[in-house]
């Protein structure tokens, strides 16, 4: 099931949205001004079209959340403006207008330049064996208070064996189905991996006849699942198991991925949902053990809205990224993922950091069943003010990730002390501002953090977070030190 499912069940208490603590600024009517830019997701080529918080917690049961099917407008970001003690509030001078900010064209992503196929998981030295959580591991009739067969007419219980894209084993499944809707559906799970398959890993003329409406395969699995004919259903998935093979054999997969760059949100959906679901979601009582009031706090950013911090931020596979308050790890996953960055993670709830260890070793599974190549995965545990490795790793990172919704002041303002030692270009993005409205370059304020800070406000739209279904704003903070530097020297803010 997704890893959406069982956020925020029945009397649970849903993390409030924080008030905004931005107070209004008085803007200078100039052309150059620039307003909050709402997030703009837009559908990917290939096809139509997933921890955050120091501790996590669980929100609302929902279907996991695609890409939109429309493009919003972009509108010009915001900055929060910098001031110095010469700046003057009846003129404005070039100095004071807010840098512009490169931007990408009708929201589409920068060409990356990466590697998306696995060369080792196309081997076959090892015979594609290594450890891994299977679907009949989570569902069975053994738990005859959860599941039932999906095909009541077989005496027995059925299994069948899938075969991914790649040489690895292939996966067992229970034929069974939950008695509770939010549990985990191996059928389900069949079908969805076959046509995520479908769409990205062959041909297009091999997909479409797969999914032909009339004869394909994808339709006469689907009618065997609604007739209930558990024969038909393994026979068809045996069908599946020789044509992918056949078409890994031939070098159709190979060729697929080697033309391509980047992945869709769907495949990147498909393979964080399967992990969690093998993982987390067995598990997932021991995150709403959280303490209200404090940093440990369980929330997440959904798949769709860290994919847009992704593009945002420009991240590439060349960069570091850093998830300060990791949780479960579902964000360092998803940007080793779909960037093929190096991502670190830190996190000090202990019951997270078990399971985002699970979910680390599962990933590397599935990514491995999928024949993907992935960047580098580093999750710690602890307070990320004190890991040493975390520490080590902050002055290179290029993209930092805060999600300080429920950080205490405090928190917030120990973090803020951090920004001095990150590189030049850095961005850090998190859910409350780090810079205060209305600060200003003084004598008096000369050694604070936030004169290196360049501050975009932007809004989230509805189901982009675990914690409310509203919308929202976030923050993209660059470091900057020119404005510092030159107030340094002139006593002036550029």
């Amino acid at each position: 099931m997704s890893f959406f499912n069982l956020i925020q069940r029945k009397g649970s208490k849903p993390i409030p949205p924080a008030p905004n603590s931005i107070r209004k600024e008085i803007v200078h009517s100039s052309s150059n001004a620039k307003k909050t830019s709402f997030l703009n997701f837009h559908r990917p080529n290939s096809a139509p079209p997933v921890s955050k918080g120091l501790g996590q917690r669980v929100t609302k049961d929902r279907n996991r959340p695609t890409a939109t099917d429309h493009v919003r407008k972009r509108k010009k970001s915001q900055h929060t403006r910098l001031v110095s003690d010469s700046d003057s509030a009846e003129s404005e001078t070039p100095a004071e207008t807010p840098r512009k900010r490169s931007k990408l064209v009708n929201g589409a992503r920068k060409p990356m330049k990466r590697k998306l196929r696995s060369v080792a998981a196309f081997s076959e030295d090892d015979h594609g064996l290594f450890p891994m959580v299977h679907a009949s591991d989570i569902a069975a009739l053994d738990k005859p208070t959860k599941y039932r067969s999906a095909f009541p007419q077989q005496e027995t219980q059925q299994g069948v064996q899938l075969q991914y894209p790649s040489a690895s084993q292939q996966e067992t499944f229970n034929l069974v189905e939950p008695l509770q809707k939010d549990d985990f559906k191996p059928l389900e799970d069949i079908t969805e991996t076959l046509e995520t398959a479908m769409n990205h890993y062959l041909p297009p003329a091999d997909a479409v006849e797969f999914k032909d409406d009339s004869h394909g395969l994808l339709r006469r699995l689907k009618r065997a699942k609604d007739k209930k004919d558990g024969a038909a259903f393994m026979s068809l998935v045996q069908e599946w198991n020789h044509a992918i093979t056949a078409a890994r054999m031939d070098g159709r997969i190979a060729r697929v991925l080697d033309e391509s760059t980047e992945l869709d949100l769907k495949l990147i959906e498909r393979i964080l949902t399967q992990t969690y679901a093998r993982t987390v979601s067995p598990r997932v009582s021991s995150l709403r053990q959280y303490e209200n009031g404090t940093d440990n706090v369980y929330g997440e950013l959904l798949p769709k809205f860290v994919s847009e911090i992704f593009r945002i931020t420009e991240l590439g596979s060349n960069h570091v990224f850093v998830d300060l308050g990791s949780g479960v790890g579902n964000v360092v996953l998803q940007a080793a993922l779909e960037v093929g960055c190096e991502s670190w993670g830190c996190e000090i709830m202990e019951n997270a950091c078990l399971l985002a260890k699970l979910q680390e070793q599962e990933f590397t599974a599935r990514c491995r069943l999928w024949g993907l190549a992935v960047g580098d995965i580093s999750l710690e545990r602890g307070d990320f003010l004190e890991n040493q490795k975390i520490i080590n790793v902050l002055p290179k990172a290029d993209v930092i990730l805060i999600n300080n919704q429920a950080f205490t002041p405090e928190l917030n303002d120990r973090l803020t002390s951090h920004f001095l030692d990150l590189k030049e270009g850095c961005q850090v993005v998190s859910l409350k501002s780090f810079v205060p409205a209305g600060h200003r370059i003084t004598s008096r304020t000369l050694n604070s953090a936030y004169n290196v800070l360049e501050v975009d406000e932007k809004r989230y739209y509805s189901a982009c977070v675990s914690w409310t279904d509203a919308p929202g704003t976030f923050y993209v903070s660059r470091k900057d030190s020119s404005r510092l530097r030159a107030f340094s020297a002139h006593g002036v803010a550029d």
